[in-house]
């Protein structure tokens, strides 16, 4: 997707600065599930406090993390690594989902990404931000411009605004427009330059 989306994205000049910058696509190879929980570890937590509790969590698993050793796992133990009661019952609640439903990549593929939002967020717990996410990293999607993203909102106003006013969704949607269709990569770069700062 990379090789394809390149020559679209330099044709934006702030873009362009950024594919010659970074490389969007350096993290683990975590398969669907745990993807799923590292997304639910996420909510409502910085990316240095999420970081520590993933690891906490993945430790504890023995770094196998299934809907089965999720299940297993005693409250005790998993709010020892960080979790809440409230997100103990979230990533239970998509271990269970799991087993009932195939939410691989395979088993999504012919479903469009609006199809995966309402999948996904019948699970409670999971909501549309967890679902984008889910689409972007796991699914690979190359057309998913999460705007619910604060680090993406911030990421496009740092980089394409005039640091006087905020910019509105509907700005950045416009701004975004240029990046069809592999807005998810371009995310991608804006992460990358606004975790590197």
């Amino acid at each position: 997707m990379l090789d394809e989306a390149e020559p679209v994205l330099r044709d934006d000049p702030v873009m362009a600065e950024l594919v010659e910058k970074h490389d969007p696509y350096v993290e683990p190879n975590w398969d669907e599930f745990e993807r799923l929980c590292i997304s639910i570890i996420n909510q409502q937590l910085s990316t240095a406090s999420a970081a520590a509790v993933r690891e906490r969590f993945f430790e504890l698993l023995r770094d196998d993390v299934t809907p089965e050793t999720v299940l297993e796992a005693e409250d005790e133990a998993l709010r020892s690594v960080g979790l809440s009661r409230q997100k103990i019952e979230y990533v239970r609640n998509a271990a269970r989902a799991f087993q009932k439903r195939d939410y691989t990549r395979e088993g999504l593929a012919d479903h469009t990404n609006d199809e995966v939002i309402d999948a996904l967020t019948e699970i409670k717990g999971i909501g549309e931000w967890t679902a984008r996410m889910y689409l972007l990293f796991v699914l690979e999607r190359p057309d998913v411009l999460p705007l619910g993203d604060l680090a993406v909102r911030r990421g496009i106003e740092q980089l394409y605004g005039n640091g006087d006013e905020e910019l509105t969704r509907a700005q950045m949607r416009e701004i975004a427009e240029a990046w069809r269709p592999y807005r998810s990569v371009a995310t991608r770069y804006i992460w990358a330059e606004y975790e590197s700062d």
